[in-house]
C-alpha cells in the first residue's frame, strides 16, 4: 500500500487556490445576473405546476439539490433523470409545469434528445449552461449563463467552480422565489417538521422555559445576597428576575452584573436588588415561537432571558442551554 507524504504548507496553498477559483467563479455569476434570471423568476413564480429539473452527472447532483431547495421553500420541484425521461417518465411531466435543464457543457445528448417532446408540449425550458451558444442554450425559452474562468482541477476536468457556480444561481432562483411568494417561518416549519430549525418553529417559549420552582426570582425588597442564594438554588442559570407583588417584571440581575460590580470594589452582597439589577432588561413572550428566543439570546449576545404572559407577569426564564437540550431530547423521540 503506497503511503503519501503530507507536506501541510502545499495543503493549505492548493485548497486556498481551490477556493480562491471558486470565488472567482461566483463573483462572475455575480455580475451575470441579468433579465433573463428576472425572466426566469418571474416564470417560475408564475407557473400553475411544477419545476422539473433535468441533469446528469455532476449537473444532476446539483440539479437534485436546486429541486429540493425550491421544494423546501415554496416552489413545487422535483427532479427527472434525463435516461429515465427517455424510458418512460417523461409521463411525470404535465402541463403547467416549468423545465429547468443542467448541463455546464450545453452538449448532453440525453437532455438536448427529450427537449423537442417538451417543445411539442408547450413546455417553458430554462436552460443553464456555461455556453450561451450551446445546443441546450439555443433551444431553451430562457437561458442562465453560468460564467466560470476555468474549473479548479488541475486539468480544468473535474466539475469544481463550475458547480459551484451552478448551485449558487439556482440558490439564487429559490431564495428569490421564497421572497416574492412571501413563503415565511411558519411555512418553512411546515415543510421541515422534522428538523431542528422546523422543531423550534414549531414550538412556543412555554415548551421550553424553566417554571415553576426552577424559575428564579425574588421580590423588590430582596437583597443581593437573597438573590444569589436563589440563583443557587434554581440551578445553573446564572440570573433572577426581580418582580413586583403581582409578579411583573422590575428588572433583571446576573452573576454577569455582580462580577462587574464587583470588579468596581463595592461592597454589594447587602444592598438592595433593585439597586444594581438592569431595569427594563431584554425578556420574551411565553406565546412566541422558541426560534424567536435563540435569535434574541444570539443578536443581544446574552445567556438568557425573562419570560412573560400577556399580562406582564414573569412566568419562567429560558436559557441558551435550555434550547439546545430541547432539541436533543426530541431528535431522541
Amino acid at each position: 500500500m503506497t503511503k503519501y507524504t503530507i507536506v501541510p504548507a502545499t495543503v493549505k496553498r492548493l485548497a486556498r487556490q481551490v477556493i480562491d477559483i471558486e470565488k472567482e467563479a461566483l463573483n462572475l455569476s455575480h455580475k451575470s445576473l441579468d433579465e433573463q434570471f428576472i425572466k426566469a423568476v418571474d416564470v417560475i413564480a408564475n407557473c400553475k405546476g411544477r419545476v422539473v429539473v433535468l441533469g446528469i452527472g455532476k449537473s444532476g447532483i446539483i440539479g437534485r439539490k436546486i429541486s429540493a431547495t425550491l421544494a423546501s421553500t415554496g416552489t413545487p420541484s422535483f427532479f427527472v433523470h434525463p435516461v429515465e425521461a427517455l424510458h418512460g417518465d417523461l409521463g411525470m411531466i404535465t402541463p403547467g409545469d416549468v423545465i429547468l435543464a443542467i448541463s455546464f457543457s450545453g452538449q448532453t445528448e440525453e437532455i438536448n434528445k427529450i427537449l423537442p417532446s417538451l417543445e411539442r408540449r408547450k413546455l417553458t425550458i430554462i436552460s443553464m449552461t456555461g455556453h450561451p451558444h450551446s445546443k441546450l442554450a439555443l433551444m431553451s425559452d430562457i437561458h442562465l449563463t453560468v460564467h466560470i474562468a476555468r474549473e479548479a482541477c488541475p486539468y480544468n476536468l473535474a466539475p469544481t467552480a463550475s458547480t459551484t457556480a451552478t448551485l449558487a444561481v439556482g440558490d439564487a432562483l429559490a431564495i428569490c422565489l421564497m421572497k416574492i411568494k412571501h413563503f415565511e417561518k411558519r411555512d418553512f416549519a411546515q415543510f421541515h417538521p422534522g428538523g431542528s430549525l422546523g422543531k423550534l418553529l414549531t414550538q412556543q417559549v412555554k415548551d421550553v422555559m424553566r417554571t415553576g420552582k426552577n424559575n428564579p426570582t425574588v421580590g423588590q425588597t430582596a437583597t443581593v445576597k437573597d438573590a444569589l442564594f436563589v440563583m443557587t438554588q434554581t440551578g445553573a442559570a446564572g440570573a433572577c428576575s426581580v418582580v413586583d407583588k403581582k409578579g411583573k417584571l422590575l428588572g433583571y440581575f446576573t452573576d454577569g452584573d455582580l462580577r462587574r460590580i464587583l470588579q468596581t470594589g463595592a461592597n454589594v452582597i447587602n444592598k438592595k436588588i433593585t439597586e444594581v439589577m438592569t431595569k427594563n432588561p431584554y425578556h420574551i413572550l411565553d406565546t412566541v415561537p422558541a426560534i424567536d428566543a435563540a435569535k434574541m439570546i444570539h443578536q443581544t449576545r446574552v445567556d438568557n432571558l425573562p419570560v412573560l404572559d400577556k399580562t406582564g407577569k414573569v412566568v419562567g426564564i429560558i436559557d441558551e442551554k435550555d434550547l439546545i437540550e430541547f432539541l436533543a431530547m426530541l431528535d431522541k423521540k
